[in-house]
């Protein structure tokens, strides 16, 4: 028994000291007397009046049944404290999955002390109203009325204030109709003086008529309590009053209607009230009078119906926030932020469910610090998505509208202003990832789930964002080249602004924007990489080697360069010519440094390597000659069909072709003498490209002149040749008419199956039967004679 009321002197030695401060034992003894006779026993007795002391009050503390209790709260609280620090030094190294089952027991053990607290409460409640052996009735009465006379005394004259004050903000909000944002403004701050005024009057007050009712010159605690609370409660109060002016729409400054301004102005300030009154005012008037563990249950069920109510209002504006924030989306603006709206519209009440429900449990594991972490997590994360917000919304509108030039710069640089639409919205939906991103770990760090600020500042941090910065600076150096080098050679190339660009030098210049555009990127690649810490020199060593390897293994490829190369240094073609190459022939559509593109008549688009090019053919050099060869009947005299081929060629001079003859008409006379005409030559010299188009003209006047004069254009005939003997005669042409021939055999065939013949046919008929026939469409009329 000794030992253990021993051991119950020293756990009290170590707790006692805090908790009879807290309780308001003192340590000392019962009296002054015993503390003077320590004293005066000198230095020798102090510990054991010290001592002595010590047992007095433990056994105060002992006989008192709420005082017994109390200290053994004390000693479980102090039991547990030192297994939770060292468990928590052992946990400020542990991984993510030890910390969240340390914070998951730590709710359940506080949830555990909250059951506990609140099956408390009944017997707290039977005590606190049944003790009343060392309750001063007179002293409790007094102090209750003065209370309630402080409260009516505040809240009377805060009604009285508020009637006449709400008549001079009437009249500023009928002043302030239809002047704007300025004269909104200009009004409202006398009506926040005004608001101010009445709230400071009224707790002056109360603050007066509890210091002179009663006994002059003392306040309660409850009167400072309840004050402190009104003063706190109506300054919030009238910060939302001032947002939201529930009764002037000429004042308000959110934009909203009078039935959601009252709405809102109505359930804030029920939840204000209810939590500024509960915490500031009732718990500490619980924790004094009743007991510390009810005021706890009453703080924890305040909270809980604050929230509760929090809860259901976010349930009842579910559909009319969802809606809000739809709009963008169903007017069709279907970009990233319209999208980020919509998603926020139909998740938003889970989001702040869960939001409340985390706050509920975090202020329940740290009722102290809890208010303060939620509060700052929140508003840095509300500033990290409004920046986030604001700069979505910028980049989304510049990539919708997309960048307009002044009229002179399209002028000059047509495609610089599609070059830029097409290469800036994607460096901005970069920068809108970029900017989500940041928004993230922003609220991360605010969270205190990653901390981002504190690795930014470290010397890791610190490189990696130069590391970025440097990449940026170099691919916007990169691009600025680009860009200015494209715009060089769009300039150069357009006809509009100096000297009209020849076929060569848009071919070169097309060559060498596209030359300049890979070896730019192989560079800026390079450099990103170099600023990214990697060793460049290895890889170009390698790609030194690959590219010698590439070189045997891809030899056709090196060909095709080397023979564009000395192709483009000759000039044999140029992007607009008509060539022939690799035995194809079409229109120069596009030169590379390996290949040709060539669009042939029928529209086909041909790729020709240039190795496969023996030979170009160029019809586009200089001028151009249209070779007519015209072919006659042999019975045609010539001298006429040259002069009716030079009248053609006057007449083809008339029309709107004439511009596109440089040249007379060359005749060149007789060239061949075909199977069924003779061909006469001529040709006409144009420039190059328009000798189709004249070539096609000349024919048509030649046709229309040949009608009119009667010179035959003859078309392929077949002589048939019988022979003939020494005498020179020809043997006879047995020509049969094969109509009638088909009609006698059928004459026939009917006789014969009328009387079947018994004898064999004649020779003459059997002869006659294996003749040779020459059809022909109309019986003959020269009586079997044939011609030759």
């Amino acid at each position: 028994m000794f030992k253990a009321l021993a051991a119950l002197l020293v756990a009290f030695c170590l707790i006692a000291g805090p908790a009879s401060a807290q309780l308001g034992i003192p340590l000392g003894g019962g009296g002054s007397g015993g503390g003077d006779t320590a004293q005066s026993e000198g230095e020798g007795s102090a510990d054991q009046a010290q001592e002595g002391g010590s047992v007095e009050a433990l056994i105060q503390i002992l006989e008192n049944d709420e005082a017994r209790a109390e200290l053994i709260e004390k000693l479980r609280a102090t039991a547990d404290q030192a297994p939770a620090e060292a468990q928590a030094d052992q946990t400020e190294d542990a991984g993510p999955a030890q910390l969240a089952a340390e914070y998951t027991r730590s709710v359940a053990a506080k949830a555990a002390a909250l059951v506990t607290t609140l099956s408390r409460i009944g017997t707290d409640l039977g005590n606190a109203f049944t003790d009343t052996e060392n309750v001063d009735a007179m002293r409790f009465g007094r102090t209750v009325l003065n209370l309630l006379a402080s409260m009516a005394v505040v809240f009377g004259s805060f009604f009285v204030l508020r009637l006449i004050a709400g008549r001079l903000i009437w009249m500023f909000a009928n002043r302030a109709e239809g002047k704007g944002w300025v004269g909104r403004i200009i009004y409202l701050v006398p009506t926040l003086v005004i608001e101010a005024i009445t709230v400071v009057v009224a707790w002056c007050a109360g603050y007066i008529f509890s210091l002179y009712f009663g006994r002059v010159g003392e306040m309660s605690i409850y009167q400072s309590l309840f004050l402190n609370a009104f003063a706190v409660i109506e300054a919030i109060k009238l910060a939302i009053r001032l947002l939201l002016m529930p009764n002037h729409v000429s004042l308000r400054v959110i934009p909203l209607g009078d039935t959601g301004s009252a709405y809102w102005y109505f359930w804030l300030s029920r939840v204000i009230s209810l939590v500024g009154y509960g915490l500031l005012f009732v718990v500490p008037v619980a924790a004094s009078e009743i007991s510390w563990r009810f005021a706890d249950a009453l703080k924890v069920l305040v909270v809980l119906t604050a929230i509760v109510m929090t809860i259901l209002i976010v349930l009842q504006n579910k559909t009319r926030v969802r809606g809000f924030l739809h709009r963008r989306m169903d007017s069709g603006k279907t970009d990233a932020l319209g999208r980020f709206f919509a998603f926020l519209g139909n998740h938003w009440h889970h989001i702040a469910i869960l939001y409340l429900v985390a706050f509920f449990v975090v202020w329940l594991v740290n009722p102290l610090e809890a208010l303060p972490f939620m509060l700052r997590a929140t508003l840095e994360s509300l500033i990290a998505i409004v920046i986030g917000v604001v700069v979505t919304a910028f980049v989304s509108r510049t990539i919708s509208f997309g960048l307009r030039l002044p009229d002179d710069v399209k002028e000059r640089l047509p495609l610089l202003e599609t070059r830029l639409n097409a290469f800036v919205p994607t460096v901005l939906k970069v920068v809108r990832v970029i900017v989500l991103i940041g928004v993230l770990l922003a609220i991360a760090d605010a969270w205190n789930l990653v901390e981002v600020f504190a690795w930014l500042i470290s010397e890791d941090g610190q490189g990696f964002v130069g590391k970025i910065i440097s990449v940026l600076i170099v691919l916007a150096i990169g691009g600025g080249i680009y860009l200015a080098v494209t715009s060089w050679v769009e300039y150069r190339l357009n006809p509009s602004y100096g000297k009209m660009p020849t076929a060569r030098e848009i071919t070169l210049l097309s060559l060498l924007r596209n030359a300049f555009t890979i070896i730019l990127s192989v560079i800026v690649f390079m450099l990103v990489l170099s600023e990214i810490g990697v060793n460049i020199g290895p890889l170009l060593a390698s790609v030194g080697v690959l590219s010698l390897a590439f070189s045997f293994g891809a030899q056709k490829m090196v060909q095709d360069v080397v023979t564009g190369v000395f192709i483009q240094f000759e000039n044999a073609m140029n992007t607009g010519d008509v060539v022939t190459a690799g035995g194809i022939t079409g229109v120069v559509e596009k030169l590379s440094i390996r290949s040709v593109s060539l669009r042939s008549l029928d529209g086909t688009l041909h790729l020709v390597p240039f190795s496969s090019v023996d030979a170009v053919s160029n019809f586009m050099k200089g001028f151009s000659f249209h070779v007519a060869e015209v072919g006659v009947a042999y019975r045609e005299n010539i001298p006429d069909v040259k002069q009716a081929m030079f009248d053609a060629f006057e007449k083809l001079k008339e029309t709107e072709h004439g511009e596109s003859i440089i040249g007379d008409l060359e005749m060149h006379g007789v060239t061949q003498f075909a199977d069924s005409s003779i061909v006469v030559r001529a040709r006409i010299k144009t420039p190059p490209g328009s000798q189709w188009a004249v070539g096609r003209a000349y024919n048509e006047i030649i046709k229309e002149i040949f009608d009119e004069r009667g010179i035959e254009i003859p078309f392929p005939h077949v002589t048939l040749y019988m022979g003939e003997d020494k005498k020179g005669n020809a043997p006879p042409m047995r020509i049969v008419n094969e109509t009638a021939k088909d009609a006698r055999q059928a004459e026939e065939t009917r006789q014969v199956e009328e009387k079947p013949a018994t004898a064999e046919p004649s020779g003459e008929a059997a002869n006659a039967g294996q003749s040779s026939t020459i059809r022909q469409d109309a019986p003959p009329d020269d009586g079997g004679d044939g011609g030759r």
